[in-house]
């Protein structure tokens, strides 16, 4: 993209996560370095190999949405509906008609409705045709999150849904950012949304043996980055920003929280659960966001790393820090947040966006707990406890997910008024 399209800022988010209800609920975990990973409950744990995840608890729809869209929202749509909620609350957005058309919604999610899915599979087979609810075609597809999103606030642009497994609330707004600098929208609600902690995806998760399997310290089993490590934890939720030009958020007087400067995507072309192993396809990812920004490796401040906690994606993604930062990687400090969140999947990339957001807002970096045993000790990965790093104003956070999928994001702090 040319750099002299306008900047595309963020004026507002909102998340749902296991760490709390709220973004400030979120940072204020993440900093203090508090696992959202326990013991799961209200699942049929028979025969599993993996009892534990990172679970949405406590959540109450019904401070969001009306009663006839609680019962017919999957899970994950209520919490990007929740999420989306708070975003725009906090942007000061409110779409009035006049400008409706010119307010698109992308919401990005990995697995989508499952739950929903599964109730009307088993409506259907023991209660049979006639009791499969109506609306079961729209709340069991993958866009019915931006439909509900769309719907409640009455933004008539755009609408869609992005699936690229955990990449999906990366590349969300991804499309959004490039939505608007092709003028196809001035505002864009997006993000990620996923509630897979079920029997079902840890059992297939389980098999691939991508999960942790530390079933007697929940809090210690996402380890990234350590050498000790043994696969990523599912977890489920959503995050949500409001993404503006910036000369449209200027003229209704938004508040800027930073600019969405670059985007990049990619595919391994390489393996349905393993990243290709010299990590090609995330170093086109990474290269590519950079040379949309127009940023140098020199300019990066942090990094909020994909970070699993698997053997491969950690090793890979180290290496390819490494390569395309070259010597800027060991001076700056490079966190998995999802040591305390654990994976959730379509949601991460979106979540990890607001939290690299926060930490060039307050210069607060924060940590990757559970990280003993560094597998490179030349790297800061900001083990156990959140540091300071004033002056930051660049940062990366990427996603890379099965299927190849790779979207990195650069954000940096908000860009002089227009």
């Amino acid at each position: 993209m040319k750099r002299t399209e306008r900047a595309v800022v963020v004026t507002g988010f909102g998340t749902v996560t296991p760490l709390g209800h709220t973004a400030a609920d979120t940072w204020a975990a993440v900093l203090a370095g508090r696992s959202g990973v326990d013991t799961l409950d209200g699942i049929d744990l028979t025969g599993l190999g993996v009892r534990i995840g990172g679970q949405v608890r406590g959540f109450d729809p019904a401070r969001y949405m009306p009663t006839p869209v609680r019962r017919r929202c999957d899970p994950y749509a209520q919490y990007a509906l929740a999420a989306a909620l708070e975003a725009c609350e906090h942007a000061g957005l409110v779409v009035e008609e006049e400008q409706a058309h010119r307010v698109a919604v992308v919401i990005g999610s990995g697995y989508g409705p499952v739950a929903s899915l599964s109730r009307a599979v088993h409506t259907l087979r023991d209660r049979g045709a006639r009791s499969v609810s109506p609306f079961t075609p729209v709340t069991t597809a993958i866009d019915s999150a931006a439909g509900e999103i769309s719907l409640r606030l009455g933004a008539q642009g755009p609408s869609r849904a992005q699936s690229t497994a955990c990449a999906s609330g990366s590349d969300a707004v991804g499309a959004a950012l490039r939505m608007i600098r092709g003028g196809d929208a001035d505002t864009v609600v997006a993000g990620g949304a996923d509630a897979c902690v079920t029997a079902l995806d840890l059992a297939g998760s389980g098999n691939a043996r991508a999960l942790s399997t530390r079933n007697d310290e929940p809090a210690a089993a996402c380890r990234p980055f350590d050498a000790d490590r043994d696969g990523f934890v599912m977890s489920e939720g959503a995050a949500v920003v409001v993404l503006e030009a910036a000369d449209t958020a200027a003229a209704r007087g938004a508040p800027v929280l930073a600019e969405v400067a670059g985007y990049g995507a990619s595919s391994d072309a390489h393996h349905w659960t393993a990243p290709h192993p010299q990590g090609r396809g995330a170093r086109l990812a990474v290269e590519a966001a950079l040379r949309d920004a127009g940023v140098t490796a020199d300019e990066v401040d942090y990094v909020n790393a994909h970070g699993t906690g698997t053997v491969l994606n950690d090793a890979i993604e180290t290496a390819v820090l490494r390569e395309v930062l070259g010597d800027r990687v060991r001076r700056i400090p490079v966190s998995s947040t999802k040591s305390v969140t654990g994976h959730m999947i379509g949601a991460a990339g979106a979540v990890e966006l607001v939290i690299a957001i926060q930490a060039l807002r307050t210069g607060a970096v924060p940590p990757t707990i559970n990280c003993h045993r560094p597998i490179d000790p030349d790297i800061n990965f900001v083990p156990h406890e959140a540091q300071t790093h004033e002056g930051m104003r660049v940062a990366l956070s990427n996603s890379f997910g099965f299927g190849g999928h790779n979207a990195t994001l650069v954000v940096r702090t908000a860009p002089d008024s227009p």
